[in-house]
């Protein structure tokens, strides 16, 4: 008997959320380390991909775009009376895929690059304080791991795993109070449905 198994080949869409925590380490140019804080919170978007099957193997490519809110703080560890909060507004990531399927399941990897939006403000209570801000668009890589089941003959539910490393980059206010070396690293949790345009099955016995 021939049965058709479901081919993760075609052109997908879909949406993704759930929620991430980030580290962000401070350290003030010419005076040392004022602190770290984790900036954690939720997040909502979409991904468009391409995947095609090879037997049991699956290669793909995907765009993915978040509006986000991770946001944290310390109080800094140089600086009296100042905190320093550091907020992550959006992501996107520039991924390929390599995965396994087992019919309606698809197991994979994925790596590429990684892009977030930054924004960085220091608070000064007392006598000569103030608020001072700083954005920034950080380029780092990104790695994860994923798992994708087709419940119906074009949509899919998926959990992925992604781990951003933005690196260390020198942040700059206008008005100068923030000088920094800023370091970020990301750990990222989405919960994803796809829908897949196209691919019909292949006949396996």
């Amino acid at each position: 008997m021939v049965q058709a198994a479901y081919d993760w080949s075609g052109f997908y869409v879909g949406i993704n959320g759930g929620g991430a925590t980030s580290k962000f380490d401070w350290n003030a140019d010419g005076f040392g380390d004022e602190g770290s804080h984790n900036a954690t919170g939720g997040t909502f978007g979409g991904q468009v991909g391409y995947r095609w099957q090879m037997s049991s193997w699956v290669f793909g490519l995907e765009a993915q775009g978040n509006w986000a809110d991770f946001s944290g703080s310390n109080s800094s560890l140089l600086f009296a009376n100042t905190t320093n909060q550091s907020k992550i507004d959006g992501f996107g990531l520039f991924t390929g895929q390599i995965g396994y399927a087992v019919d309606r399941a698809l197991f994979y990897v994925n790596g590429g690059a990684a892009v977030t939006d930054n924004k960085y403000t220091s608070i000064t209570t007392g006598v000569g304080g103030g608020i001072d801000t700083a954005t920034e668009t950080r380029w780092g890589a990104a790695l994860g791991a994923g798992f994708e089941y087709a419940f119906a003959p074009s949509w899919s539910l998926g959990f992925q795993y992604d781990h951003l490393f933005m690196g260390n980059n020198d942040v700059v206010s206008n008005a100068g109070f923030i000088a920094d070396h800023v370091k970020e690293n990301v750990d990222l949790f989405t919960a994803r449905v796809n829908y897949k345009f196209g691919g019909p099955g292949y006949a396996r016995y």
